[in-house]
């Protein structure tokens, strides 16, 4: 039953179910309710003596006596309620249904709200005042409501939170907020309110910036442009602001470039990315084509056997012990020149058959100094089956493609392949029963196997060599437990003289000794392998691996000497952004391969300090050929090394 009811008469009641309040939420209430009244009815239940005890309504019963204490109401003034009768146990839940059930308003319809009323007349100020806000509180809810539309609605939809909103809002460019949210809406990694206001804030660039170069400061200037500029800038350190109008025309003169470059090169076509390297992300779906370096000219052919003929004649000077100092420090720094000299000779971007042009593509790179440079590695859309000797190429399998190996050099192709095989094997040599259940299938499978299949051990009591010679990674994790496993094993049976007498001697052992014997000569028949395709592939290796629940980042590490030092600076900085974004990537993108190798080392290690999100993805972090899977697995968006020579630098990271 409704019914008004004097002030004086309303006390609070002891089974309200809030027990706390908030001063500053009771101050915006008070003015609230002095600007417009009680707009709610309180819910209150009689008690003795003619008052009535609050159920539902205290902070604003509490609100209503300060501003009678205050004299802004009389202290007869009748307020509206609601009379509810019923057993104590129904009025507690009543009471708890009108807190629990309120739900706040979002910020973004705040936003609007505040935003209608101004524009019917109001002053910030009036709304301040009329809720009970300060004016900075008002200001801010109307900022929101100028955000980008995309940002705004992402808002209201719950997508971002308010202080995300708000790291929006540090600028008033509605156009850098909505491509700022562009970039960031399908990003992989965390994004923090931060982040967004280091990138809305991030809205100009140097004159000195590659994309500001391309363009040229004239076009820029003519097709509107702004550019800043302090008292003591020159044309290199001025910021231009509009980096969105920069981006399109930089991207512009990219797409004409690219066009001259695919008709000189008569190419299929050629792809142009403002970056300065090509990212995993660009080859992703390609196939590499073969392709040689240039033949040598019978005049730079006559020059090599002449510098080869000096760098002899130059040796045996350091090598003959007659020699004096003087005469071995000029000999090394000639080795040094002659080095160089054949080094140029013989480093020579590779050439593309003119048969293959038709289908094949490259990539054009913006250089560090502005200019478009064409990266000479080419690839196609189509199946391709390479023969190349040096290296281990993917093959396009269609929508069941497993994760390719790339093209790393041979030699680290190798070793990778034998420390992932180790890894394999300690897994395999800690579980007899399954070493066992492998040893029988392979052996009852040996009749019937097509002896043009790649085989996954040698199982015939014999030990897998590698594919490299004396390599032995002793600071890996699984080769010190594959030795400790192996130095724990029971030789007593080998003291027998004969074979009778040591097969006697090995049955009298305990079954846990057999068992870990068993483990062994299984686990050391195991091929070298990687989950790739061509001849590093063993499909059965990734049964065994999902098997035994293998987590590769547990046992293996990347370091500067098992993989940093060996690939392109551009595949590190990649393994970066897998790791920590765009932020850790270019905090170190500057640095000289062999520094950024070093700091990639104690990254992946886990020995650095970072957020903790970073340090786990880091931790976590193997490529895509070190881990084991199903052999039917789809690609993952994860990075896998692309091609390198680990002789030498690759041109793409040259043009960065």
């Amino acid at each position: 039953m409704i019914q008004s009811i004097p002030l004086k008469k309303l006390v609070p009641s002891p089974r309200n179910v809030r027990k706390s309040s908030d001063v500053l939420a009771d101050l915006q209430l008070r003015a609230d309710i002095a600007a417009r009244g009680l707009l709610q009815n309180l819910v209150v239940r009689k008690a003795k003596r003619g008052k009535f005890e609050v159920e539902a309504g205290g902070r604003r019963l509490a609100q209503l006596q300060a501003l009678a204490e205050e004299g802004s109401l009389p202290k007869n003034h009748e307020v509206t309620c609601l009379v509810i009768e019923g057993e104590e146990s129904e009025v507690r839940e009543a009471s708890l249904a009108e807190n629990f059930q309120r739900l706040a308003m979002n910020p973004a319809d705040e936003a609007q709200a505040f935003a209608a009323i101004i524009e019917a007349g109001a002053s910030t100020e009036d709304v301040a005042r009329r809720f009970g806000l300060t004016a900075r509180f008002v200001e801010g809810r109307l900022r929101l409501a100028g955000l980008a539309p995309c940002v705004f609605e992402a808002l209201a939809e719950g997508a971002i939170t308010l202080d995300m909103a708000k790291a929006y809002g540090a600028i008033s460019d509605i156009d850098r907020q909505a491509h700022v949210f562009a970039e960031l809406k399908d990003a992989w990694y965390q994004v923090t309110p931060d982040t967004i206001r280091r990138m809305v804030l991030d809205a100009t660039v140097r004159g000195s910036d590659p994309r500001a170069v391309l363009v040229g400061r004239d076009a820029y200037l003519a097709a509107g442009g702004r550019i800043e500029r302090e008292l003591f800038d020159d044309e290199a350190s001025e910021s231009w602001i509009d980096v969105a109008l920069l981006e399109d025309l930089a991207q512009k003169a990219m797409d004409d470039a690219a066009k001259k470059v695919a008709e000189e090169h008569g190419l299929a076509w050629v792809r142009p990315t403002l970056g300065n390297y090509v990212s995993h992300d660009l080859i992703e779906g390609l196939n590499r084509l073969p392709c040689e370096p240039a033949p040598l000219t019978e005049d730079e052919a006559r020059e090599l056997s002449d510098l080869e003929a000096d760098y002899d004649r130059t040796a045996a000077i350091l090598e003959d012990e007659d020699s004096d100092e003087s005469e071995i420090a000029k000999a090394e720094e000639e080795l040094v020149s002659i080095d160089s000299a054949m080094r140029d000779l013989n480093d020579r971007p590779p050439v593309l058959a003119d048969e293959l042009k038709s289908e094949a593509g490259a990539f054009l790179v913006l250089s560090r100094n502005g200019e478009p440079a064409l990266v000479p590695q080419f690839y196609t859309e189509v199946e391709v089956v390479n023969a190349d000797d040096g290296a281990v190429e993917p093959v396009d399998a269609g929508a069941d493609t497993k994760r390719k190996s790339g093209a790393l050099s041979q030699r680290l192709l190798d070793e990778l392949a034998m420390q992932r095989r180790d890894i394999l094997a300690i897994h395999l040599a800690n579980d007899p029963a399954l070493a066992l259940d492998f040893m029988v299938f392979t052996l009852a499978d040996a009749d019937g196997h097509d002896w043009r299949a790649k085989k996954a051990s040698t199982l015939v009591g014999s030990v897998a060599s590698g594919p490299v010679v004396g390599f032995e990674a002793k600071d890996a994790p699984a080769s010190a437990a594959l030795a400790e496993f192996v130095a724990s094993l029971d030789e007593s049976w080998r003291a027998g003289e004969t074979d009778v007498e040591r097969f006697e001697r090995f049955r009298a052992l305990s079954d846990e000794a057999r068992s870990a014997w068993l483990g062994h000569v299984v686990s050391r028949t195991l091929v070298a392998s990687l989950a790739c395709e061509g001849d590093r592939s063993a499909p059965l290796h990734e049964i065994l691996g999902s098997l035994l629940e293998i987590e590769t980042a547990h046992w293996w590490r990347p370091t500067a000497a098992n993989l940093f030092d060996r690939v392109a600076k551009a595949r590190t900085l990649e393994a970066l952004d897998a790791a920590g974004g765009p932020e850790l990537v270019s905090r170190y993108a500057g640095s000289k391969k062999a520094e950024l190798a070093s700091a990639a080392e104690r990254i992946f290690s886990g020995n650095f300090i970072g957020e903790a999100d970073v340090k786990t993805r880091a931790g976590a972090w193997v490529p895509e050929i070190m881990r084991f899977g199903s052999p039917n697995e789809p690609v993952d968006d994860e990075l896998t090394l692309s091609p390198v020579d680990e002789t030498k630098d690759t041109i793409t990271e040259e043009a960065a």
